[in-house]
């Protein structure tokens, strides 16, 4: 289901409530088709040790549609109500572990994850947050102007076309990334903050690639086509004309399907931290990855949260091979070393299979995967 792609910070429809802005985004359980995109993002809502969502595809094709329905089934988070890096009440960050300290009981609020959207022409201060150097001198105060990084933390940063993000705050995002935590240096001023997203990036390819450093920082990826069933493509004009014509009635349709999936995707993320993989599967996902021409250590730690998620989103306390398969088939896509001079390399779901199965000694039969709540 595609409908057209928002500026940065808007929303295909918004309701005023006196000073509130309240967004309405398209269903996720409306979208038609696009199973695996709709897929990664579930597994990186019940695990975000995932790692996040590489979209590839044309325009037009549901990617960010998907991407921004996606917050409405994330479970409310409780914060801080006045901090602005939403930080958690039973894991303060520092300015808010000082107040603790002095006998403050800080004011705590419950909201859904937001949605960040990091534009392409946001500059450095935007993006990781400035410093007021003089008064961080003359008063010892943290002076810190919070960026885009502070607004994301335990929520979703989108980046729209990341493949033409500066290098310049590609590297910024990186570290933030890698470490949870964005430092901001200015002048000798240096101040900290945690900055743990679910880092989403869209692309089309043909506009050019990504930075390899980037790529295997993000845990899957998915390339999008548009839906070529008439039928399927009839659906979704009706569905897009219902949802213009009228939202609410629309949206109201669909919130049994919608309650289901956020109970779905509640339980699996509770379900997580009981879920395992045998031994020998952590070795066959070593030579998975090896046989693949991959060299990132990362690759393993994907695949291995990704099985874990699939697992609990099934319903399941255990992983097994054909989780391990098909984590495999999201992870390693966009990890595979490329020849400037030929196609994109692809993954190869039959040769992944033979590999898993040689390093098993048994045959991986498929099963039939669990749908989303429709």
């Amino acid at each position: 289901m595609a409908v057209p792609a928002d500026h940065p910070g808007g929303a295909d429809l918004r309701e005023a409530a006196g000073d509130h802005i309240e967004l309405r985004y398209f269903p996720f359980t409306a979208i038609v088709g696009q199973e695996r995109l709709v897929r990664a993002l579930l597994l990186n809502a019940v695990n975000p040790a995932v790692g996040g969502v590489l979209i590839k595809g044309p325009s037009g094709t549901g990617k960010s549609t998907a991407v921004r329905g996606l917050a409405e089934l994330l479970p409310e988070i409780a914060v801080v109500a006045d901090c602005p890096f939403s930080c958690s009440p039973q894991d303060p960050c520092g300015s808010c572990g000082e107040r603790v300290a002095s006998g403050e009981e800080l004011p705590v609020m419950r909201r859904r994850r937001r949605i960040v959207d990091l534009p392409l022409n946001a500059t450095e201060d935007r993006v990781s947050g400035s410093v007021d150097v003089a008064r961080a001198l003359e008063t010892g105060e943290r002076a810190l102007e919070p960026g885009l990084l502070a607004e994301a933390n335990r929520g979703i940063l989108y980046v729209d076309e990341i493949n033409l993000l500066d290098d310049h705050l590609t590297d910024v995002l990186l570290d933030a990334a890698a470490l949870g935590v964005n430092v901001v240096e200015r002048e000798g001023v240096s101040i900290s903050h945690p900055a743990r997203f679910l880092l989403v990036g869209t692309m089309n390819e043909e506009e050019g690639e990504l930075r390899p450093q980037i790529a295997d920082r993000i845990g899957l990826e998915v390339d999008v086509e548009a839906l070529t069933e008439p039928e399927a493509r009839a659906e979704i004009v009706r569905r897009r004309e219902a949802f213009a014509r009228d939202p609410e009635s629309f949206r109201a349709g669909w919130d049994a399907a919608q309650r289901a999936l956020a109970e779905q995707v509640a339980a699996a993320e509770g379900r997580l931290d009981e879920v395992g993989l045998t031994d020998r599967l952590y070795a066959a996902v070593g030579q998975l990855v090896v046989r693949s021409g991959v060299d990132s250590h990362r690759a393993d730690i994907t695949i291995v949260e990704c099985a874990k998620a699939i697992a609990a989103l099934a319903g399941r306390v255990e992983a097994d091979a054909e989780d391990v398969l098909a984590a495999a088939e999201l992870a390693l896509g966009h990890r595979l070393a490329a020849d400037p001079f030929a196609p994109a390399p692809r993954v190869e779901p039959q040769l992944l299979r033979r590999v898993l199965e040689e390093a098993l000694e048994v045959e991986v039969t498929p099963k039939k995967a669990v749908s989303r709540a429709t």
